[in-house]
């Protein structure tokens, strides 16, 4: 899969192409069926298909301080799509300028002289432009004037019971969205969220020194540094896999607190990774962490005995949970 950043410097052979448009975050199970078929159609006419993406996302753009919290990194996203057979990962850097851009000059400039779009493949509910002033049904009245044909993929959803929304727990029909995803993983349902992903949410940084205290509780932990507007699940202990720069290709089991140690009257949050079987000093690795399921709320213990006790039921759940894989 090519890699573009920005649109200035197409092969100057560059031909017609399948195009599919947004922001892409979490790369859910919606956002897959709507890759998924344009590379259909892209593969139908013999063209290649292209996924447009922004960053960073418009939101802190447009409203400093507002960024949503992010359930993939950019590179992260490249390879998730990537593995959905896309032949261009295009990344237009989203600046004030481009947020002035019409509907009408954003057709234009870029997905008819730049991109030569043959097909735009988008959501239904898909807006663009300045102020998100075009939708799906302008998209086609502009098509027919630059000669590119529409395809509007409705919603994905499912039938859930007892996820959330909004920290509220629900019932019924969902719509795939990364807001949907995001209210899961704060309200610590990374089940409902890996449902809607369709894998494990995963968090990702750099092991840091922490301040020792698993080593001398008998369960020496590997801290993740937390990336800036990383979405990072409710306070509590979760079942992980883990996976490290210095163990490519494997994963390994791991009992994960993410909170701020309200035994030890910690103030700052952090997440840390208990990895089983391995006795292994992971500092300075790049690292992930793809959270399987909730094992309880972070809880205040009265005697350090009793919070080993329970760090000891933590690593046998995960043991159970996660099995022999």
């Amino acid at each position: 899969m090519l890699r573009w950043r920005g649109l200035e410097d197409l092969p100057g052979n560059w031909g017609r192409c399948v195009v599919t448009i947004g922001v892409f975050d979490g790369v859910h199970r919606g956002h897959q069926e709507l890759i998924r078929r344009t590379v259909e159609v892209a593969r139908e006419r013999g063209l290649p298909s292209v996924v447009l993406t922004f960053d960073p996302h418009p939101s802190e753009v447009l409203r400093p301080g507002s960024h949503p919290a992010q359930l993939t990194t950019l590179r992260r996203k490249a390879e998730l799509i990537e593995e959905l057979g896309v032949d261009v990962f295009a990344v237009l850097p989203f600046t004030l300028e481009l947020s002035k851009v019409t509907a009408h000059e954003f057709v234009h400039e870029i997905l008819v002289d730049k991109l030569h779009a043959a097909v735009v493949l988008v959501g239904e509910n898909f807006t663009f432009g300045a102020k998100a002033a075009g939708d799906v049904a302008l998209l086609r009245e502009l098509g027919t004037r630059f000669g590119y044909v529409v395809h509007g993929a409705e919603l994905q959803g499912a039938s859930v019971k007892g996820g959330h929304a909004a920290g509220q727990t629900v019932e019924g029909e969902i719509t795939y969205s990364s807001t949907y995803v995001r209210s899961c993983i704060d309200a610590g349902d990374v089940e409902a969220a890996a449902a809607a992903l369709g894998r494990p949410h995963r968090l990702e940084g750099i092991i840091v020194r922490g301040d020792g205290r698993g080593q001398d509780l008998g369960f020496p932990t590997a801290n993740l540094s937390i990336p800036r507007y990383a979405a990072v699940p409710a306070d509590g202990v979760y079942s992980c896999w883990f996976s490290s720069s210095g163990r490519p290709g494997e994963r390994l089991k791991a009992a994960v607190s993410v909170g701020s140690n309200p035994t030890f009257s910690g103030r700052e949050r952090s997440v840390e990774a208990f990895v089983l079987d391995v006795d292994e000093d992971f500092y300075g690795q790049h690292a992930s962490l793809d959270f399987v399921a909730r094992l309880r709320d972070m809880v205040r213990y009265s005697s350090i005995e009793e919070l080993v006790d329970q760090i000891g039921d933590d690593v046998q759940q995960t043991r159970v949970i996660l099995g022999s894989a």
